[in-house]
């Protein structure tokens, strides 16, 4: 069976998420839903990352299998056709070996969180970031991101409701940058927690407002107790921007071009 990689982006604001549920709508669903609207094929898709209700992509990857060999480009413009107009769309499409797996075979996985350091509400970019009214020293939040780069239990960055079987992982990066009124934090990592970004901003915030000193993280990060966490930041901010994969990993299976609109 033919495997495809595909690159995805979406705007999280009206679905619950990226995994497919009964009833509510998800991003995982309306591909599907869409694959099979062009395939006729009931379409199982694997994600690299399950992003929760309003978390928004710019980098998603996954792939799936199909019985019928599909030209890549192809099926990229045919699944763009029935996504229009829903806040999703398929960036590119590859065909690959079955060696390739969107989940199993990332080594990183790369986040941006936005805050919008103003007094005035957010208009054009409603949903799509936290409006943040008080003033923030990013120097101070850099500190206490500093106290989570490494190799932890992440208890206390953790959701009640994670599923993952060890609250252990490894932060690669974790960043703070401003841009006029933008903050920005960005985060590496092979994998995370549920709720570990938006957990880590919302008590870094607390560090940045003064209200908390960085050593404060360290502190919490210590207490593996979920309790000790800051309130968790809004899904609005939250982007999954990238996924890499081993350089090594030679997947892409080579295609004549692409003659247009030809039929099938």
């Amino acid at each position: 069976m033919p495997r495809y990689k595909l690159l995805i982006e979406y705007d999280g604001r009206p679905f619950s998420g990226w995994q497919r549920q009964d009833n509510a709508p998800s991003i995982m669903g309306l591909i599907e839903d869409s694959l099979f609207r062009f395939t006729h094929e009931k379409v199982t898709l694997f994600g690299a990352g399950r992003t929760d209700s309003g978390v928004h992509a710019t980098g998603q990857v996954a792939h799936l299998d199909l019985e019928r060999d599909w030209h890549s480009q192809k099926l990229n413009e045919a699944l763009n056709f029935f996504l229009k107009e829903t806040g999703v769309a398929v960036l590119r499409v590859w065909k690959v070996t079955d060696a390739f797996d969107s989940r199993f075979k990332a080594i990183r996985r790369y986040y941006r969180y936005r805050i919008c350091n103003r007094r005035a509400p957010l208009t054009f970019e409603m949903g799509r970031a936290w409006q943040y009214s008080f003033p923030i020293d990013i120097e101070l939040m850099q500190q206490g991101a500093d106290r989570l780069v490494g190799h932890y239990d992440f208890t206390t960055f953790r959701a009640t409701a994670c599923q993952a079987k060890s609250p252990w992982r490894t932060m690669e990066q974790l960043t703070i940058s401003r841009e006029g009124e933008w903050v920005y934090l960005d985060a590496m990592a092979r994998s995370f927690l549920h709720n570990q970004i938006r957990s880590f901003v919302g008590s870094l915030v607390e560090v940045g407002s003064g209200r908390k000193s960085p050593d404060w993280i360290s502190e919490i990060l210590d207490a593996r107790d979920r309790r000790a966490c800051g309130a968790v930041a809004p899904p609005d901010g939250l982007y999954l921007t990238r996924v890499d994969y081993p350089d090594d990993l030679d997947y892409v299976i080579a295609e004549e071009p692409w003659r247009g609109h030809k039929k099938d």
